[in-house]
């Protein structure tokens, strides 16, 4: 076989390849994220630490392998408070698991929030939050954000 005639028999057989590794992959609805509790941590040498328990819902039929999760909250587009963690459960295809999350306050952007809410005259404080969840396998990596805006009113009526 001529040189030409062995790179298009390997083209074809990557070609081949890559057509039946796509089946195997599935496109996967991402999870769904939501935080169901903020609890302070005793104090400790590092500054304040929350531990944050996440809800992930799995909307898919097979079972999601988590590899990690890497978690962010932003207040008026600074991130305060973020997280990470490898303990994460396998999730059966449409079920939903907790996962707890040990998290750290970024004080030097506390301090920067605290003193532009001195300057900013708005009724909402903006939200911003962010996951990246890494599978164990072919899943890609999936990114999570939800955003919003609390109403200070509401806030201070508690």
């Amino acid at each position: 076989m001529t040189a030409p005639g062995v790179r298009l028999l390997l083209a074809a057989m990557l070609a081949l390849a890559l057509g039946g590794c796509s089946s195997l992959m599935p496109g996967i609805e991402a999870p769904k994220v939501s935080v169901d509790s903020v609890r302070s941590l005793p104090a400790g040498g590092s500054g304040p630490r929350f531990q944050i328990v996440l809800r992930i819902a799995n909307p898919n039929a097979r079972a999601l392998d988590i590899a990690g999760i890497s978690y962010g909250m932003q207040l008026l587009g600074r991130e305060l408070i973020s997280g990470v963690s490898n303990q994460v459960p396998r999730i059966a295809g449409y079920t939903e698991e907790q996962v707890v999350i040990d998290a750290g306050v970024n004080l030097l952007e506390v301090l920067r929030l605290l003193g532009n809410l001195g300057h900013s005259r708005g009724d909402a404080l903006d939200y911003r939050f962010t996951a990246k969840i890494d599978f164990r396998g072919l899943l890609p990596t999936q990114y999570i954000e939800d955003s919003g805006s609390i109403a200070l009113a509401a806030l201070t009526q508690q």
